[in-house]
């Protein structure tokens, strides 16, 4: 079982990193929806960016988890559901969202006075699509209910991190890594697989997005989170997925709160790891 669940995870981290680089390649050149301007934004410093880094993520990881040899039938529809529906969600916050309403309270606090923004779509979809993909992994309906919510609140935690270049990315390598070596220290092919393969396409696409070239937007991080959080669900006992349920709650109720950005510059150590790979702020980008 032990080699078992190390092949699946080489094979679902390498299938996931060249879906994943193949599909940036692709929409590039042909975006899903609309042209490349469609997907153009500005970042931090300013500067023109493109928001298919995302897409190429969700599709990546999506063909991935359709063709991975390995995964139960159940596991492969969680799999899918988490990372297109998910993804699906948070481009379409990408390119129709509205700014006007920010975070739970602000998209929520919306609707109770009967306007639905494009934030609250999201929120409730996610929802939704966590549940369907915790129904094709769990049996108990106490599970089904923790699993869904871990998933969803996974997925809108990550989104919060997309902040800076590369900072979700890195998060989400960091959640998964712990995930990925209890999976294989168990020798557990499914869990192992479901760890290791969102994380090979995000690392397949980190140049990109450290690059500031690209960044992940609400469709890839969403669906980054939400495939992380599925391999919690399908790794974790239960009281360690109430602890980490319990942690995604308590971050997201603090973004309401502090900024994550003031946070991670205030301590040297998240600072350190933040600026990881980055350019300095006063620096250029590179040409190609």
């Amino acid at each position: 079982m032990a080699r078992r669940a190390f092949l699946g995870a080489l094979t679902g981290a390498l299938l996931g990193a060249v879906a994943a680089r193949a599909a940036y390649a692709a929409f590039t050149r042909r975006p899903p929806v609309g042209d490349v301007e469609t997907w153009a934004r500005t970042n931090h410093r300013g500067e023109p960016i493109t928001l298919l880094e995302g897409p190429a993520f969700v599709a990546g990881a999506g063909a991935a988890a359709a063709v991975i040899p390995g995964l139960t039938g159940r596991a492969r529809v969680a799999a899918l559901l988490a990372a297109v529906g998910a993804g699906g969600l948070g481009a379409y916050d990408d390119l129709y969202g509205a700014t006007s309403s920010k975070g739970f309270k602000g998209h929520l606090s919306a609707l109770a006075k009967g306007e639905v923004t494009s934030g609250a779509v999201k929120i409730l979809g996610i929802g939704a699509t966590g549940l369907a993909a915790a129904t094709a992994v769990s049996r108990a309906p106490l599970d089904v209910a923790v699993n869904g919510t871990l998933i969803a609140g996974s997925a809108n935690l990550a989104n919060l991190f997309d902040l800076r270049p590369g900072r979700a990315v890195k998060v989400g390598l960091l959640a998964g890594a712990p995930l990925l070596a209890a999976a294989l220290f168990r020798g557990d092919p499914v869990p192992a697989t479901l760890a290791a393969l969102p994380m090979g396409a995000a690392a397949a696409l980190l140049p990109e997005d450290l690059g500031e070239r690209a960044m992940l937007g609400d469709a890839g991080a969403n669906a980054l989170g939400a495939l992380v959080g599925l391999a919690a669900a399908a790794t974790l006992g239960r009281p360690g997925r109430l602890a980490v349920l319990g942690t995604v709650v308590a971050l997201t109720a603090a973004s309401e709160k502090v900024s994550f950005t003031k946070v991670i510059a205030g301590n040297p150590v998240l600072h350190r790891f933040d600026m990881l790979g980055r350019r300095p702020m006063e620096q250029a980008p590179a040409t190609r």
